[in-house]
């Protein structure tokens, strides 16, 4: 009888491992898939920049367009963005992150069939400001929605989705370019994006609401019932319950929280991240692709489209090692590597142009700067590219994080901005080798800002990054 009544102890105690073992697998897989669905904002931010690069062309084409306007066309996109990271946190704060993503959705798919009805530069001009703010909301909501999100073990690697995101959105992008350019359909090149705005409208709404905006509303027993669809354990909702309520205890709001000292160091290092990672100087490759595949020596319109698909697909595969190891071996170490890498590839580059590059080189040369531009993407999509993202989306406190994110957010389009308007220009004013030095000076001096500023913040809550910045702790040591 005894024997009995252990045995049916014991198998009772394997049920209930087995039963536990499955609710983990379960929440896990559901926090991917709340991840992926939310990092489809970035799908519909890296179409943009994508498509842009192949359609210059025919506007050169069709329209006659001039470098200048070409720079218009691209920058005013980015300033739509900046426009549109300005109001995202009050949309984010107000209506929550949920609901912010899909007014992008919405002004995304607006704009898409507008772009591709635009009569003239002007009109295309003002239609992808429009077209920028959508852009500009969902890169501000999605990876604070992601990092509210996300548990603290995989954080890294979920925000970085939306940085694959972004990259596929890229080649996918340069695919749909390459294709309709066979029959010189540019229109529908930009058309066509309204396919993935309503896949994204339609996938957010079946999405939760952050648990932390819904505490910071004091929404306690809906923020419960999320927190239980994506935690382990009862005991892991009510630990990362209270660690919330705990920083919430102190009423305050961002703009108050602008005095407090210790918060505006948060403010500029998110800053100094995101000007960091557009002077890399990656979004001008992205934007101008094909006019650097025509400077190197590549002089057909396949050979240049083609090329550029070839850039997309390495800025997709070099993603994956920042989600892979962003985790396991921290931030700062694939920051170091990958600015390091950078860095060299445009110091290089400018050398190759130095020496002629474009002036009849032999094929050998060309295709040696080709691979140079691929490393080169290769070390920003391995780290600057998602990981500024993830900082950017962990240091600022919660009460304080709408205007942080915002405030970085906007910085972020306002340089990438000026980089679109101004790299053909420097191009012909400064020459192709002086330009490339530049972005490579650049590069290889943020890695002095990083050791000396930027914090560790791999396994740490986010709630304990906040106590240690509020505590007056130094902005290289709030991850410990």
């Amino acid at each position: 009888m005894l024997e009995k009544d252990t045995q049916e102890i014991i198998d009772s105690d394997i049920a209930a491992e087995k039963h536990v073992k499955e609710e983990v697998k379960k929440n896990k897989l559901i926090v991917y898939v709340v991840a992926l669905v939310a990092a489809l904002s970035g799908l519909l931010f890296g179409l943009d920049i994508g498509v842009i690069s192949g359609v210059l062309p025919w506007l050169d084409k069709y329209w006659g367009t001039t470098p200048e306007t070409d720079e218009f066309i691209v920058s005013s996109m980015l300033a739509g963005a900046f426009a549109g990271s300005l109001i995202s946190g009050y949309f984010s704060r107000k209506f929550g992150r949920k609901k912010a993503i899909l007014i992008s959705a919405v002004i995304f798919g607006i704009g898409s069939i507008l772009s591709a009805c635009a009569p003239g530069p002007n009109t295309m001009i003002t239609i992808r400001f429009f077209l920028g703010i959508a852009v500009g909301i969902a890169s501000f909501t999605a990876p604070l929605y992601l990092s509210e999100m996300a548990p603290q073990r995989i954080r890294g690697a979920l925000i970085s989705m939306y940085q694959l995101m972004i990259t596929i959105g890229i080649v996918l992008a340069f695919l749909s370019d390459t294709f309709f350019s066979y029959g010189e359909h540019w229109r529908w090149m930009l058309g066509i994006l309204v396919v993935p705005s309503i896949i994204m409208f339609i996938g957010i709404m079946f999405l939760p609401e952050s648990p932390r905006w819904l505490l910071l509303k004091s929404k306690r027993k809906k923020a419960q019932e999320v927190l239980r669809r994506l935690r382990n354990s009862e005991l892991e909702v009510e630990a990362e319950i209270a660690d919330i309520e705990k920083n919430l205890e102190e009423k305050q709001d961002g703009k108050k929280l602008f005095h407090n000292k210790n918060f505006r160091k948060a403010l500029y290092l998110g800053v100094a991240l995101q000007a960091m990672q557009q002077f890399t100087g990656m979004n001008v490759v992205m934007y101008y692709a094909p006019k650097i595949f025509k400077v190197v020596g590549f002089a057909s319109s396949s050979q240049q489209m083609w090329g550029t698909v070839l850039v997309g697909f390495i800025n997709v595969l070099a993603t994956f090692i920042a989600i892979a190891f962003v985790d396991k071996f921290g931030r700062k170490p694939i920051l170091y590597i990958g600015f390091l890498v950078m860095g060299l590839a445009m110091s290089v580059l400018g050398f190759m142009f130095y020496f002629g590059v474009e002036t009849g080189a032999s094929p050998a040369l060309q295709y040696a700067a080709i691979g140079t531009l691929l490393i080169f993407i290769t070390g920003f999509a391995m780290s600057a590219g998602p990981i500024i993202w993830v900082i950017c989306s962990e240091i600022y406190p919660l009460a304080g994080r709408d205007l942080g994110v915002t405030v970085s957010t906007a910085t972020n389009w306002l340089c990438n901005a000026i980089v679109g308007a101004t790299f053909l220009t420097m191009l012909n004013s400064l020459g192709h080798d002086v330009t490339f030095w530049i972005y490579g000076g650049v590069n290889l001096s943020v890695i002095i800002i990083l050791y000396k500023f930027v914090p560790e913040t791999k396994g740490i809550s986010l709630e304990k990054i906040e106590r240690n910045l509020l505590s007056g702790k130094r902005l290289k040591n709030i991850g410990q």
